[in-house]
């Protein structure tokens, strides 16, 4: 997310990942012939490559008899592209805004004025900035989660980051080498997560916020958060605010999302390294290997936080996005305060009064989300991650307890026994179709106190630089892993490879973070752009795509089949570019947000700079096939790769084109199908205050206005009370 953010920021496309790890095609070599030489021949690779066990055949079986209930089509024309400042919605749907940033979650504060005059502490009452990933939670009569239930819930939405320049503060950020302490407190309060009771109106086609509700409730960068799983207690996460480990302060860059089968919420950090910086010679002070760890994930000598939070004054409220050894032990200062980011946080929306929890067995790097597999009685909890940067991995986890439904409702409590004992793993994806889960087990895989990359003290130490750890077992680098999804229908997973401008010329040699093209990520190609009325060149793949995958019999399994089913182009773009034959009708650029409604529909959703001279970012929704229903294609720059069919008007169409300089984020949709929450984050953001580029939301229903721009939730009906999209 936040792929629009200012040069000086650590962005989600900043590259980290410099290890070595040997091309896909070299590691499939040596493993086939491995096998064949172990395992008796060609035979048993083929069926290792085709997940042909009984398992697998019969998970083949009984997805293909879900699919063949669900008659999916899509039920709306496609919308044009367009650059206009307001949303556009296909004939016969209708939006409104549920919230937006500054709105009062309870009685007593005053409305949002639009000149950056409400009060810092205002804001642990306030809806906050940066809308992102979001869910949808069924409000029971008594009160608790109930996973049938459309009219009434609690809607969790993360707030990624803060606009400050022309949103939050009455004239933009104050200038100067410190920052004012006011606004940073008010910046540090907008972050973080909302949770809202919400409910549907009289004529049952509206979604309301119920102001006042005992359930609304503001989770910040300043709330005080519990560790859990092996991390708990860690000396890598003892802080002055926690000199024992056990907990922290704070959750921040909060950017996609997931759910528990129980009824919590996940959300989730990415980009945490904006909020913290490091003094200039505290490599002085440190050990090799902690340095390692501290560079692999960004944090160099020196670095200053765009957002500057910790020169606003010496209270801890300041204090402590400051990572620099200052005392004598860890307990006296703020040197751990960077691995205490980076995590999958679980909140109970139906408790206002329960602590968030740091799930650390889930891992440490910039998660994109946590989407789970729909839970399967007596199976174990299976989710996948995300970690959205160039070059980076995907992850999933196996939960040790198996499902049992007796937990729905078990909030916290049911987390600890599915979150804090299972299993991490990183994929490799090779060149043939196939894939390998590795897992991320301290004294598994090298990963211990003699690997020669990062010496492994313990569980903690993998999970905590999990990046090293997927270094060190040889995981495929990917182009921003960012969104995930799981297909009800099948349980295929899908999940968007947003860009990568550090893909070169497979007759080049690499320098740095440079990859040549791989199966998984096989394009390279120029792209030309007019940004402000001067052209840029982007290079590598500068439309990403989406990758999906089929696990070789249970959710749990080890072995997968992948191929890519869809390429992010331009309609008019060159064939080995436009390999998934897309038209004017479902071009898109940078997929970003994804989601499976619980009908069975994708639905699509861009963050991108390589297509805005054209058009505004959008979502789109489609009707999925399933893996292997395409063929071999050979990409641009001659890589050979597998896709899926090729897309028609009716199996993708464009659904929605969000206002000028927005990101398309967050979406969830009523289990009835008949209420759509979607997000617009930052419109506007490349505006100055005194040149204001964008005026939404105000300006869907004023063409003429002249207010500030901030992040919204809007609700999506249409106007006859039916299913959306369909």
């Amino acid at each position: 997310m936040n792929y629009h953010s200012p040069k000086d920021e650590f962005n989600d496309g900043e590259n980290v990942n410099f290890s070595d790890n040997a091309h896909m095609d070299d590691l499939l070599a040596a493993r086939l012939s491995r096998r064949l030489a172990l395992q008796g021949g060609i035979g048993v690779t083929t069926g290792l490559l085709l997940g042909g066990s009984a398992m697998a055949a019969q998970g083949q079986a009984s997805g293909a008899a879900r699919a063949k209930k669900a008659a999916l089509k899509l039920g709306f024309g496609s919308v044009a592209k367009h650059r206009d400042d307001k949303v556009s919605l296909p004939a016969g749907y209708q939006m409104s805004i549920l919230h937006a940033l500054g709105d009062p979650m309870h009685w007593g504060d005053e409305s949002w004025k639009g000149d950056g005059s409400e009060s810092a502490d205002s804001y642990n009452r306030r809806i906050g900035d940066g809308h992102d990933g979001m869910y949808f939670f069924g409000l029971g009569e008594a009160g608790k989660f109930d996973a049938k239930r459309s009219d009434r819930g609690l809607l969790c939405v993360n707030h990624e980051y803060v606009v400050a320049p022309y949103a939050l503060h009455p004239n933009g950020k104050t200038s100067g080498a410190a920052r004012v302490a006011s606004e940073v407190e008010k910046e540090i309060y907008a972050h973080g997560v909302s949770v809202v009771e919400v409910k549907r109106d009289a004529k049952g086609t509206g979604m309301g916020m119920v102001r006042g509700s005992r359930f609304n409730r503001r989770i910040t960068s300043a709330t005080t958060m519990a560790f859990a799983g092996p991390v708990k207690g860690s000396e890598l996460v003892q802080t002055r605010f926690s000199p024992d480990g056990m907990k922290t302060r704070g959750t921040n860059n909060n950017c996609a999302n997931g759910y528990t089968p129980w009824g919590t919420y996940l959300t989730c950090e990415e980009n945490y390294t904006n909020v913290i910086s490091r003094a200039a010679g505290d490599d002085a002070k440190r050990s090799a290997k902690e340095i390692t760890g501290l560079k692999r994930y960004g944090m160099t000598d020196g670095r200053k936080s765009p957002y500057l939070w910790d020169t606003a004054g010496s209270d801890d409220l300041f204090a402590r996005w400051n990572s620099a050894v200052t005392g004598a032990t860890a307990g006296d200062d703020y040197r751990n305060i960077f691995n205490t980011f980076g995590w999958v946080v679980e909140i109970d929306p139906f408790n206002p009064d329960s602590t968030p929890v740091k799930r650390s067995t889930l891992g440490r790097f910039n998660h994109e989300g946590a989407w789970p597999v729909p839970a399967v009685k007596g199976q174990p909890v299976v989710i996948y991650s995300g970690d959205d940067s160039r070059n980076e991995y995907i992850y999933k986890f196996v939960s040790k307890a198996l499902w049992d439904e007796a937990d729905v409702n078990g909030g916290l409590a049911a987390g600890a026994k599915y979150l804090d004992e299972g299993q991490l793993y990183v994929a490799r994806f090779n060149a043939d179709g196939s894939g390998e889960w590795l897992e991320l087990a301290h004294g598994k895989n090298g990963l211990d106190a003699s690997n020669k990359l990062y010496a492994f003290a313990d569980q903690a130490d993998v999970l905590i630089h999990a990046r090293l750890a997927a270094d060190a077992v040889g995981a495929t680098k990917m182009d921003r892993p960012e969104w995930g999804a799981v297909n009800p229908l099948n349980h295929e997973v899908y999940m968007t490879l947003t860009n990568n401008s550090n893909r070169v010329d497979p007759n080049a040699t690499p320098t740095g973070s440079q990859l040549k093209p791989d199966a998984a990520n096989p394009r390279y190609y120029s792209d030309s752009h007019n940004a402000n009325g001067k052209t840029k060149v982007n290079k590598g793949n500068p439309n990403g795509h989406i990758i999906r995958w089929k696990e070789a019999g249970a959710q749990a399994a080890t072995r997968f089949s992948w191929d890519i089913y869809l390429f992010g182009a331009e309609d008019d773009a060159a064939a080995d570019v436009n390999l998934s034959g897309l038209t004017a009708v479902n071009d898109f650029s940078s997929p970003d947000g994804l989601y499976f409604d619980p009908r069975g529909l994708l639905w699509i959703q861009t963050d991108d700079n390589a297509y805005t001279d054209e058009t505004n970012c959008m979502m789109l929704a489609a009707v999925p096939g399933k893996v292997g229903d395409g063929g071999k294609v050979t990409a641009a720059g001659g890589t050979e790769t597998r896709v899926g069919a090729k897309a028609t008007p009716d199996s993708v169409r464009r659904f929605l084109v969000g206002p000028k300089d927005c990101e398309i984020t967050g979406i969830a949709i009523t289990p009835d199908g008949r209420t759509m929450f979607c997000n617009i984050q930052h419109p506007g953001e490349d505006s100055k205050l005194d040149a204001l580029s964008s005026h939404w939301p105000d300006s869907q229903t004023n063409p003429g206005s002249t207010k500030r721009p901030r992040s919204a939730t809007m609700v999506i009906t249409r106007t006859d009370g039916g299913p959306i999209g369909l």
